[in-house]
């Protein structure tokens, strides 16, 4: 189609051939002397032609005034304000049209340089612009109308069910849950639950609608993982949240080296099942992986794993996430996750004083290196900086890695830590509130959220927590009850909600079991200072604490508003004062002067 439709009278061909030639040196094409196809209607095709055309050109001639094609066409030209009219010999307009602007062309001589001949281009050309934009709002008020009566689909990935008869394999389901939850959310047409709430279902028999119902999603995916060997079946199913009805289902049986092959069908499956259209790119999004080395990933999930299963002060468990994290940047040197994931292990070993601060800090600057928006490379490099005393350039990378994912668990957790031990207990509840509603697995940070709470005065925020970190406390002890460090939470909540009789139990029970275990110590420390109020009990505790206690966590014992019962006490004085200079020996430097705050 055309951008101009010329009207005019077959009698004056020969005066519009020039005009013609104007118009198309500009670069617009023209529709003026039609060749009809046979077996298609004359009237039928001059008007797809004038319907699509951004401007009518009528040339007014005392012919072309007394044609009723000619008219007519300059009457839909007008009401569809596309018209622009040219005259010859002073034609007398018709009364309909003689209200628009008309150019005369008598003196324009074929010159397309002449004044009057100017004129009718530039008259063309603002109607050319002015139907194109037209056009494009039209075109988009469209789309938008069609988006908006589109039915709008929102999914639930429900962690994948473990078939292996081996709980070690859990990780490979839980991963690959993760990995699928990531692919749909590249998809822009379709709103995912995040895992972290998705996994509150792991374990337990679903009511499909029920978790449609709570979770205000329209399907829900469902499946199952076997792996034996170098092989995996996986079985998934997405179901219509309101009819229960499934609209896919599919069995894939395959070598674990296809593994990411089979979350790309998955993935692309579903997206097709509910007819969503992918923007351009989004297909590559989704078949974008941070490795290629089915090795590497494997390993990083066992790491990830064991991260979000291990508490805060377990040397084991960050010596297994470093281990694992260095055999899979060895299968792969350019897996930015992981680097950053064998920081976060080095950092907690740096927590305990069994080194891996430079070594932390060179697995988050490889991981920077290789993927500078890698939001819990930021985090972690944050926690990091923390604990070498340098606040500020905490905040910095802490605030880096929330502005490049706020969802981010690691990056709300390094914010809370921060303003934690900066006493800003305010803006530590808002990024503790976050975290723990991120990561289920996490009892550590509930138990610092019940400390904010109490910092503040906040009754009720403090019974809330404790309940909660009760809930996962027992739920962990349920089938490992001799976890030391998870049994110093469950005793800081007990002491919380006022039930000091199992507290002491639990606690007299621990330290038969695990006297050594440092984490442990210290939260029972808290809990006999902040909630038993038994002042002799904290400071003996303490004191044992503070006998192997790191630079890292003194800094953060000594803004710990737990012990700030404790702080008038010369027996607490003399133990910090103690601390201090043991580890300023170690590190041969002077210790603080005397009267720094503690």
């Amino acid at each position: 189609m055309a951008d101009v439709f010329i009207s005019y009278a077959r009698a004056d061909k020969a005066r519009v051939a020039p005009l013609v030639a104007a118009i198309e040196a500009k670069g617009w094409t023209v529709w003026w002397d039609p060749e009809i196809a046979p077996g298609r209607e004359f009237d039928d095709a001059i008007d797809l032609e004038l319907q699509a055309a951004k401007a009518v050109l009528v040339v007014w001639t005392p012919t072309s005034v007394a044609s009723r094609w000619v008219r007519g066409e300059a009457r839909d030209a007008a009401d569809r304000n596309i018209l622009v009219p040219v005259r010859f010999e002073q034609a007398r307009l018709p009364i309909d049209v003689r209200a628009i602007h008309t150019t005369d062309l008598d003196d324009w001589h074929e010159d397309a340089a002449s004044a009057p001949a100017q004129a009718c281009l530039h008259a063309l050309a603002a109607m050319i612009a002015h139907s194109q934009a037209a056009r494009a709002s039209e075109m988009e008020t469209t789309a938008a109308l069609a988006e908006k009566s589109a039915p709008h689909y929102s999914v639930c990935v429900l962690p994948f069910t473990n078939m292996s008869g081996d709980p070690e394999q859990e990780y490979f389901s839980d991963g690959m849950t993760e990995d699928i939850t990531t692919d749909l959310s590249k998809v822009s047409a379709l709103s995912v639950t995040s895992s972290n709430s998705a996994f509150r279902y792991k374990g337990k028999h679903v009511d499909i609608a029920a978790v449609s119902r709570e979770l205000k999603v329209t399907h829900v995916l469902e499946g199952s993982v076997r792996k034996a060997g170098d092989r995996i079946r996986i079985n998934a199913q997405l179901i219509d949240g309101a009819s229960n009805n499934h609209v896919w289902a599919e069995r894939y049986d395959r070598d674990a080296s296809d593994i990411f092959a089979v979350q790309d069908e998955i993935s692309h499956a579903i997206v097709k099942a509910l007819r969503l259209r992918l923007l351009p790119g989004e297909r590559k999004a989704i078949e974008h992986r941070d490795t290629e080395s089915v090795e590497a990933h494997d390993l990083y999930l066992m790491a990830r794993q064991t991260y979000v299963t291990g508490q805060e002060a377990d040397a084991r468990s960050a010596e297994a996430i470093v281990r694992l994290c260095a055999q899979a940047t060895k299968s792969d040197p350019n897996y930015a996750q992981a680097w950053a994931l064998m920081a976060v292990g080095y950092y907690k070993l740096q927590m305990l004083g069994n080194g891996g601060v430079q070594d932390g800090m060179a697995a988050v600057e490889r991981a920077l290196a290789l993927d500078p928006n890698l939001a819990e490379a930021h985090a972690v490099k944050a926690q990091i900086l923390l604990g070498a005393g340098n606040a500020a350039a905490a905040a910095v990378e802490a605030a880096t890695a929330l502005k490049l994912d706020p969802e981010s668990y690691e990056a709300n957790r390094a914010a809370a830590r921060l303003n934690f031990q900066l006493r800003n207990f305010n803006d530590a509840i808002r990024f503790y509130e976050k975290a723990v509603v991120v990561m289920d697995a996490d009892i550590s940070s509930v138990n610092v959220l019940m400390s904010c709470y109490a910092a503040v005065g906040d009754a009720a925020g403090v019974r809330r927590t404790a309940e909660l970190a009760l809930k996962r406390a027992d739920a962990t002890l349920a089938h490992d009850q001799n976890n030391s460090g998870v049994i110093g939470y469950s005793v800081y909540a007990l002491a919380a909600l006022g039930d000091a009789e199992r507290a002491k139990a639990r606690m007299t029970r621990a330290m038969l079991i695990d006297p050594d275990n440092f984490n442990m110590r210290y939260n029972f420390a808290c809990a006999l200072a902040a909630q038993l109020k038994d002042r002799d009990a904290a400071l003996e505790m303490f004191g044992s604490v503070l006998e192997t206690i790191t630079d890292d966590f003194l800094a953060y014992a000594k803004a710990d508003s737990d012990f700030d019962s404790l702080r008038d006490d010369p027996r607490y004085k003399e133990m910090v004062a103690a601390a201090e200079a043991r580890l300023a020996a170690a590190r041969g430097t002077a210790p603080p002067a005397t009267g720094q705050p503690a």
